[in-house]
């Protein structure tokens, strides 16, 4: 994977919009990429496009929409209030369940830290999510929250969402919507790529990494 986005920061501007928090995004994509001048062509949007960061001889942040200490409280509340309610409790976890990612809290119902292989068996066709949703959108429907991840449920503020990042990106690099490729897992209604749908991108559903790196080349082979 690291080789293909290599090649393809070679021949188009390249975002990585996830829900994973800066930290992540340097353990799992920059720490494995080699140092050079792409890095430039590369803009990262941690926690659904949440906050913005850009390469300019070292990474800075141009925007972070974080929740207020009220509004933090407000949601591990109701996170901790809806697992309980839903029975989703699971008996055997790895670190913390919540995390405060300043712009957005995520529960990660086995834990950050749980191994791929417990998560993809954990909730593979998001029923178990969905049900948590469907309480959280009461509880917080002053917010957003969308289905991520294998075992996630990311809440950010309202309208602050991985399109809100879309656009931005456009802003930003002067790019068109129209003109941007989208890929992405959670593209279907209450996922947290889904708000993409409507931003006039070119969205394309991919199941997992195997996908992602068939769709790579594809583009790849087609722009070079």
């Amino acid at each position: 994977m690291a080789s293909l986005l290599t090649t393809l920061l070679g021949v188009v501007r390249v975002a990585i919009i996830s829900g994973g928090d800066l930290p992540q995004f340097e353990k799992q994509v920059l720490a494995r990429l080699p140092q050079h001048d792409h890095f430039g062509r590369l803009s990262l949007l941690p926690t659904c496009g949440t906050r913005f960061f850009q390469y300019d001889g070292s990474w800075h942040k141009l925007y972070s929409e974080d929740l207020s200490e009220d509004q933090k409280r407000q949601i591990i509340a109701a996170l901790n209030e809806a697992v309980a309610s839903s029975g989703l409790q699971s008996e055997k976890t790895w670190g913390p369940l919540i995390e405060d990612r300043e712009s957005q809290i995520t529960y990660s119902a086995l834990g950050q830290e749980a191994p791929l292989e417990e998560k993809k068996k954990w909730d593979p066709d998001f029923s178990k999510r969905k049900k948590l949703k469907a309480i959280l959108d009461i509880s917080l429907s002053s917010f957003s929250v969308r289905l991520g991840g294998t075992t996630s449920v990311d809440v950010t503020l309202p309208g602050i969402d991985k399109a809100y990042g879309m656009r931005k990106l456009r802003d930003v690099l002067g790019i068109e919507i129209r003109e941007m490729i989208y890929v992405g897992d959670a593209l279907f209604r209450g996922g947290n790529d889904f708000p993409v749908r409507g931003t006039g991108a070119t969205c394309i559903q991919v199941r997992d990494p195997n996908e992602t790196k068939r769709v790579i080349e594809a583009i790849t082979a087609c722009l070079t």
